[in-house]
């Protein structure tokens, strides 16, 4: 069997008594449970400890891999220099995880490490594991802002090279549950905390991993969790497998959710192939809302998809409203995959003949010259979803007390430099992060002078 057990564990630093000094007795039932893994670790002895941790080098868009052949570290940082790991690396398996996603051109790898002693997501899985088990060598990999679905395809990934390679591994999926469940702690409290730790361990609890996928980025990110993607990958090891799951812990009372489940692979299970079955949902989904677009987006996909596939730019065709071709509008077109922006393009006021031509010329452009993202290629068509906004004339105002960050978009002008963002999206909550975010686009410091426009736009879906 490629994968022995995994365990999701979390990292807080005062569970080691040379950081809390004390402290750490407040989460007992943690410090048992996380002594229960490092004893079934021990049971198991494998050859290999795989640690995901969301305090390794982390890449938007790349999986980091540590390379070399081992590692050092100590908890200098949390006030016990004192402790400290010498950690071999498994280079084969290093490189037959990097080789297996070179070769279904996934970005993953070692390139870019630039992280050479160890982080203490990684160590506090360590401390408990060493004190009980000696052997075995460590792999460490990285998180990423990429998709949950690219989490749970390097598990997969994972699983495979660790297969190739013949050794008996487990797989540590290090991170904290929500940072927001109490206002006595270190980053106060979200309603959305303590609705994702009991979601999560729902969730694994049953290691029911296809409902991972469930979990809103918004979400996540206003709960201030740390470990999810780190709990995806780990899914993905285990993908058509049957599992036996054990919870063995959750605890919330520093404010921060510490959760210990261990999930034991038993036999094959098609039915248990998440990500295939995730993907065939999503892509009916996204089948029937495209039928179900308006005109304007309908005009955005087919100008996206003919680019895309022929390197031609579409011409305004037949049978669009009239509206689209006697007005002349700026517009927006953002393009998204698996609920992360893949491209968003547009113009303030007008710069073609009609609204139809606006679209084709913003869409073309969100599709491929987006700086922020590569152009967007041929097999991830079918996994698009485009919304294109029509906006008003702007108009000057004189305060954020006239900003709806629901209703209004913003304009931010400083001099020559100049930064949008559309009303009502997702994540931006506040009038102040709305413009906030507005200034950076535009390079405009907390320091310049600026003025202050807003606008109404029209959605289309």
């Amino acid at each position: 069997m490629p994968v022995l057990a995994t365990f999701m564990v979390p990292h807080p630093p005062l569970i080691v008594p040379e950081i809390g000094r004390g402290s750490e007795k407040q989460v007992q039932e943690t410090i048992t449970a996380y002594e229960q893994v490092a004893d079934e670790i021990a049971k198991l002895a494998p050859e290999t400890i795989l640690v995901t941790s969301p305090h390794a080098t982390m890449y938007a868009d790349y999986f980091s891999i540590s390379s070399g052949n081992a590692a050092l570290g100590s908890f200098a940082n949390f006030g016990a220099g004192g402790v400290k790991f010498l950690e071999e690396y498994d280079s084969e398996l290093i490189g037959a995880i990097s080789d297996k996603a070179k070769e279904l051109s996934f970005p993953a790898g070692t390139l870019g490490n630039v992280d050479k002693e160890l982080d203490h997501g990684t160590m506090v899985p360590l401390w408990f594991i060493r004190r009980k088990y000696k052997g075995g060598k460590l792999v460490r990999i990285g998180l990423s802002g990429l998709p949950l679905t690219d989490h749970y395809r390097l598990g997969m990934i994972i699983k495979d090279a660790i297969e190739a390679t013949g050794r008996n591994v487990v797989i540590v999926a290090s991170g904290d549950l929500s940072h927001k469940l109490q206002d006595y702690g270190p980053y106060g409290y979200a309603v959305e905390g303590p609705v994702y730790d009991q979601k999560i361990m729902d969730v694994c609890s049953r290691g029911a991993f296809g409902e991972l996928f469930d979990f809103d980025e918004n979400f996540c990110e206003k709960a201030a969790e740390c470990g999810h993607r780190s709990f995806v990958i780990m899914a993905g090891t285990l993908d058509g497998m049957k599992v036996i799951p054990t919870k063995l812990s959750h605890q919330d009372v520093t404010g921060v959710g510490y959760g210990i489940c261990t999930f034991y692979p038993t036999e094959p299970d098609k039915k248990r192939c998440f990500l295939d079955s995730y993907l065939k949902a999503k892509k009916k989904e996204l089948m029937k809302s495209r039928e179900k677009s308006d005109p304007y987006v309908q005009l955005a996909y087919q100008t996206v998809e003919n680019y895309i596939a022929h390197k031609k730019t579409i011409t305004v065709p037949a049978g669009l409203p009239e509206e689209m071709l006697e007005n002349r509008a700026g517009v927006f077109v953002s393009i998204h995959k698996h609920d992360k922006l893949r491209g968003c393009i547009g113009t303030i006021g007008p710069t073609t003949e009609n609204i139809a031509s606006e679209i084709i010329q913003n869409a073309v452009s969100a599709s491929t010259r987006d700086p922020r993202f590569d152009p967007i290629t041929l097999d991830e068509l079918n996994w698009l979803e485009i919304s294109v906004d029509v906006l008003a004339e702007p108009e000057d105002i004189d305060s954020m007390d006239q900003l709806d960050v629901k209703r209004y978009g913003v304009i931010v002008t400083s001099g020559m430099k100049r930064g949008l963002l559309l009303p009502n999206l997702d994540g931006v909550d506040t009038v102040e992060e709305q413009v906030e975010i507005a200034k950076r686009k535009g390079g405009i410091s907390d320091y310049d002078k600026i003025s202050l426009q807003r606008f109404e736009v029209v959605r289309h879906y």
